[in-house]
């Protein structure tokens, strides 16, 4: 037990509690146990082993011979059962409707949304710098800034779980220059390798895209998302201009370097790195404490309480099987090499666009679980009710991610037809992203990740060898997915431990 039952939350408790006095009675009782049973009842009710009671008389002074004089027991432990059974449990719960550690606002998610999916219009703008360009150069910066960003990401907040914003901040302050520059020679090694024009464009591209996703790395971790999307602001104007009307190449250009520049200086500025101008700084952004290369190694840090570095490695499976399921349900067409095949990019930016939605969604579920463990007295019951509500939150998060790729569908220009197959695969990788993130609250991020990276790498075996329609086995892959992952939630919702904070 982590402390007396008669301590409340938020109370320090160094000494046992004062019992109530006997009351004025008169000289002689029918049955003194009566009496004192009477004067202990609220501690008597809450206590939840007679033991307890035995030290709670005990505190009072209560001496063998007294207890046996008195009330005619032989000892405190047998006066102690005798009141725990006469008593009856009440367990009362703490003053004041407690906390919802999970609460989180709506708006503050839905942003986070909307600066997952802006990036992607940089593929609208860039069009021009892409004609021809060769796909391998582009999909291997992007898989690797996943990985690594991923990986980065947990490790970072590993720290800031633990209240040392310091130590998250090297550790970004590390971590994101040598993932821009994994990333660029990962791209770089593509395009030596690859046959074919346009692989070096590509590569240049995906330099800066690997650049890009680190700023944003920095400025998501460090809650800076108001800073990132004044800083797609240019690359969001150009993109919604260039849909009606072609951009002279060195406006697209301008705008495209812009943006990754503002993002890259805003970083530096949370990191304390480099000043920013008074203009490029958003109101109410936290302030970091300034930091300079050789402080990443400062000595004297707290080496009890560092998280290891293995316990990132899962996260970046993680994002190198989910970044592969998306990659394929955008581009598993022209992957394969149909006739007439397109990317479906509207189902892309359903996708990243749902992130927030389903972040907003999974800290409600979790909210909703903890209030039914307060609530349930049994196993069955609590389970029962978390199966409710995740019933509830999954689906409300596949009905938001059919809004969005309907809506995509029809505002995007050529965009190809949401069939039913593409529907269902899409809805189902959905799925399967939502009850990954799920498991990962539920520190099982390692079973997720194996059953992502297996569904990538089955799609990814088809695709090299031919087998099947990649329309046919994307859905099956997603399917097995969804399956087996929500099988393992549901495995793991009856069991309070994995609801922890």
């Amino acid at each position: 037990m982590s402390g007396p039952l008669w301590q409340g939350p938020g109370q320090s408790v160094d000494t046992l509690p004062v019992l109530p006095r006997q009351r004025d009675r008169p000289a002689r009782a029918a049955d003194p146990l009566d009496e004192l049973a009477e004067r202990l009842e609220e501690l008597v009710a809450a206590a939840v082993h007679p033991d307890e009671i035995a030290a709670i008389l005990e505190s009072d002074g209560m001496t063998d011979d007294h207890i046996r004089l008195t009330y005619g027991r032989e000892d405190s432990f047998a006066l102690a059962e005798e009141l725990y059974a006469r008593i009856p449990r009440t367990y009362p719960e703490p003053p004041g409707t407690p906390d919802d550690p999970w609460r989180m606002g709506l708006l503050g998610c839905l942003l986070r949304g909307l600066v997952f999916a802006l990036p992607g219009l940089a593929y609208v703008l860039g069009a021009p710098l892409l004609r021809g360009a060769g796909l391998a150069p582009l999909l291997a910066g992007a898989l690797t800034g996943w990985v690594w960003n991923q990986a980065l990401s947990h490790r970072a907040y590993s720290w800031l779980g633990l209240g040392d914003r310091e130590a998250a901040a090297r550790s970004l302050l590390a971590g994101a220059p040598a993932g821009a520059l994994l990333g660029t020679a990962t791209a770089a090694t593509s395009a030596l390798v690859s046959s074919g024009p346009g692989q070096w464009p590509a590569a240049a591209f995906a330099a800066a895209q690997s650049l890009y996703l680190s700023a944003a790395t920095v400025l998501l971790v460090l809650g800076r998302e108001r800073a990132l999307l004044c800083a797609l602001l240019p690359l969001t104007a150009g993109s919604v201009t260039a849909f009606v009307h072609d951009l002279p190449l060195p406006l697209a250009t301008g705008l495209l370097l812009l943006s990754l520049a503002v993002s890259v200086a805003l970083a530096g500025q949370a990191l304390g790195l480099i000043p920013v101008p008074r203009f490029l700084v958003v109101r109410g952004m936290p302030r970091t404490t300034r930091l300079r290369p050789r402080d990443i190694w400062k000595p004297g840090q707290r080496g009890s309480t560092r998280p290891p570095l293995r316990a990132s490695v899962p996260y970046g499976f993680f994002g190198l099987g989910t970044g592969l399921l998306v990659l394929y349900t955008a581009l598993g067409d022209v992957l394969a090499g149909g006739p007439g095949a397109v990317v479906s990019a509207p189902s892309a930016v359903a996708l990243t666009l749902s992130m927030g939605p389903a972040e907003w969604l999974l800290h409600r579920f979790r909210g909703g679980s903890l209030a039914g463990l307060r609530a349930s007295t049994t196993s069955n019951a609590f389970w029962r009710g978390a199966a409710a509500v995740l019933a509830e939150c999954l689906a409300a998060y596949l009905a938001i991610l059919f809004v969005f790729a309907v809506a995509g569908t029809l505002l995007w220009p050529h965009a190809p037809a949401l069939g039913g197959v593409r529907l269902a695969t899409l809805l189902l990788i959905g799925a399967t992203l939502w009850t990954g993130l799920l498991l990962q609250s539920f520190g099982a991020v390692t079973a997720a990740a194996s059953v992502c990276c297996a569904a990538a790498l089955a799609q990814t075996i088809a695709l090299l060898t031919g087998i099947g329609s990649p329309r046919l086995v994307g859905l099956a892959a997603a399917a097995v997915a969804a399956g087996l992952l929500a099988a393992l939630v549901c495995v793991l919702l009856g069991r309070a431990t994995a609801h922890r904070i």
